[in-house]
């Protein structure tokens, strides 16, 4: 395992202030640094002139197309290399509100895509069957399947929208386009934040779809919307903070199973979902969770081992990559990565206060899973989870995990800028970040944010990268593709002249909060 440093009893702000460091511009690490990697790849421009794209998936046995999610709520397909000039489907009307397109930062909108096993299959229940995970507003006279929780009933929190998983189907005369007219709503949530809306949906291996939630936003999982004591995230009361698991097809159609129906009457929960007790969501999977933005599974298919691989976005200090197992309590908001986090001020003195770290205790507080990998934010601010890569093209990077961070730092307007890239050994904790040599500096260029990756039939990856917002045409779709490409002598040259810079070269960057 890696080294990691211990900080000791006191806050992060207690450490940098000692070190003669204003708060607000802690770019000391409490981790190791993240250094250049050996592996090199190339970006490929496949699609550009996007708008924020943030997550892309072939269905089952589609060996032709990826279906690109845009935040803006649009739906594209690249088929055969090239985008389609059309949308699949066109849902800005939904998301947009409450979803602000102008803002770079806004965290609703399209965020999930997922195709039922059986898409491709003839006879199956699923055939031809999609599904979304989305912002939406709230309809008059409409109910929600789990409201925003409220921790003061004389002072209820509001419901400012809702985060929506929806059922679609594809068109019967045309399989580059979803039936706008065939949409069913599985479940909703409520939200009073914007932030910390999770993203992901994703079946698993054992046919399930997953769905990974957020702890209701703002900072501290404290606040309107959020429980006392202890916060949503490690209340098995409300499904923030969670990782969900349910059988989404109508009851109907599955009417010999042992799951039950959902309250809802819209889908089954699994009968070995871990929390069935009296008040327990039983659609809970997992739990301890801040942002659980980006998850997959390690394909089976493909020679991967199944697992759930897991990005939560840290707060303040440390951002972790999880391997999730059924019943697993991930630690938020007791701890942030493997270090003690205090969610409220202890004793009002300070130099504590609310949203610092304390000591490294990994294996402390028994009962918390810790990470597999984490890093500080010296090296990041948000981490966009991946894929761990099981195609053929690339193959020094087979059985690594391949993930980003949306920016290093800030702008002057506040808009994050200048994502990473990065790939890890999930034996180790070892994470690495890659060499971009074909673009100056190393990195991504002009100011580019990691917003999601994607992953084709083949395991062949994607990065989905913007630097403007959900309104604008900053969005490019790269392929990862290998150093030296074997197409021409000269890319080979240039292959050569990457691996020679990689060896000589460490990152040498710095958080800017400004």
């Amino acid at each position: 395992m890696r080294t990691i440093t211990k900080i000791g009893s006191v806050s992060a702000t207690a450490i940098a202030l000692t070190l003669g460091l204003s708060a607000g511009a802690r770019a000391n690490h409490i981790l190791p640094a993240i250094e250049a990697g050996s592996i090199a790849i190339r970006l490929n421009p496949i699609a550009t002139e996007l708008a924020a794209p943030d997550y892309a998936i072939s269905a089952p046995g589609d060996t032709s197309r990826l279906f690109v999610v845009e935040q803006n709520g649009l739906l594209r397909v690249i088929q055969n290399g090239s985008l389609l000039a059309g949308p699949a489907l066109d849902i800005q009307t939904r998301v947009s509100p409450p979803l602000n397109p102008a803002n770079a930062n806004d965290e609703r909108g399209l965020l999930g895509l997922a195709f039922h096993p059986g898409y491709n299959t003839p006879g199956s229940a699923g055939f031809g069957t999609l599904y979304t995970y989305h912002s939406e507003s709230i309809a008059a006279g409409t109910s929600l399947t789990y409201a925003t929780p409220n921790a003061d009933p004389l002072n209820p929190a509001a419901q400012n929208f809702k985060n929506v998983v929806a059922e679609w189907k594809i068109s019967v005369t045309n399989a580059n386009v979803v039936d706008p007219n065939s949409r069913r709503e599985i479940i909703s949530l409520g939200q009073n934040a914007g932030n910390h809306n999770g993203g992901t949906i994703a079946f698993g291996p054992d046919g399930y779809l997953y769905l990974g939630v957020g702890d209701g936003g703002n900072r501290n999982d404290v606040g309107p919307g959020h429980l006392e004591p202890g916060g949503n995230a490690q209340s098995l009361t409300t499904p923030l903070g969670k990782m969900l698991r349910i059988d989404p097809l109508h009851p109907t159609l599955t009417s010999g199973s042992a799951n039950a129906e959902s309250s809802n009457g819209e889908y089954r929960i699994p009968v070995d979902n871990p929390f069935q007790g009296v008040d327990q969501v039983p659609e809970t999977f997992a739990y301890g969770f801040r942002n659980p933005y980006r998850f997959s599974f390690d394909r089976p298919d493909l020679g991967g081992t199944g697992d759930l691989i897991l990005a939560d976005v840290g707060q303040g200090n440390i951002e972790e990559i999880d391997r999730v197992t059924i019943g697993g309590n991930y630690g938020w908001a007791v701890k942030e990565g493997d270090f003690v986090f205090f969610r409220t001020d202890p004793d009002g003195l300070g130099p504590i206060n609310a949203g610092d770290i304390g000591n490294h205790t990994p294996g402390d507080p028994s009962g918390l899973i810790d990470p597999i990998a984490e890093y500080d934010h010296g090296d990041g601010i948000s981490i966009t989870g991946g894929f761990v890569y099981r195609g053929s093209a690339i193959p020094d990077l087979f059985g690594k995990y391949v993930f980003g961070d949306l920016a290093l730092s800030r702008d002057a307007t506040g808009a994050r800028v200048d994502g990473r890239m990065f790939y890890a050994d999930l034996e180790t904790g070892e994470i690495k970040e890659f060499v971009l040599d074909q673009f100056a500096g190393g990195g991504l260029p002009d100011g580019l944010t990691v917003h999601g990756f994607g992953e084709d039939a083949a395991g062949e990856l994607y990065a989905l990268v913007t630097n403007t917002p959900a309104n604008g045409t900053g969005g490019i779709v790269y392929q990862l593709v290998p150093v030296p490409e074997p197409a021409t002598w000269a890319s080979l040259g240039m292959g050569v002249l990457a691996l020679l810079t990689v060896a000589r070269r460490k990152s040498a960057r710095s958080l800017n909060l400004s």
